[in-house]
């Protein structure tokens, strides 16, 4: 198994969403690796937890990553956050991604799950869930 390729990933994955058009026109350029302090946006997507299980095999290592990309919105309703996520995943689900290090064989959507979240439940809070199938080659 390797990690290696983890952050080769993780910063492909970070510039998709940072260079997709349709994202960008619901929540500018509020596309976070790490939480900025201070006010946050109304509107925001973040990347969030993964998970990695070892896929080598004879041909050489290779690696499973669940991804966790998180949209959060304190607006009203659902229908900001649900446009967002929506783009997120126009914009993950079966991309093309270069990698830094190592390859990326395949990335698709596996499920999404809305909530309430925050102080009296005013915070929408979507996490999408990716699986990204890595190869590596070192």
């Amino acid at each position: 198994m390797s990690y290696a390729i983890s952050a080769a990933l993780q910063a492909a994955v970070y510039q998709r969403l940072q260079s997709d058009a349709a994202l960008a026109g619901l929540v500018g350029g509020a596309i976070f690796d790490a939480l900025p302090t201070g006010t946050l946006p109304h509107l925001y997507v973040t990347l969030g937890p993964e998970q990695v299980r070892d896929r080598s095999d004879n041909s050489g290592y290779g690696a499973q990553h669940t991804l966790t990309i998180s949209v959060v919105s304190d607006t009203a309703g659902f229908g900001a956050a649900k446009a967002a996520a929506g783009a997120v995943s126009d914009a993950l689900h079966g991309a093309d991604l270069t990698l830094s290090r190592g390859r990326l064989i395949a990335l698709t959507f596996e499920r999404a799950t809305a909530r309430h979240s925050g102080r009296a439940g005013r915070v929408r809070h979507i996490d999408l869930r990716f699986r990204a199938r890595v190869e590596d080659n070192h």
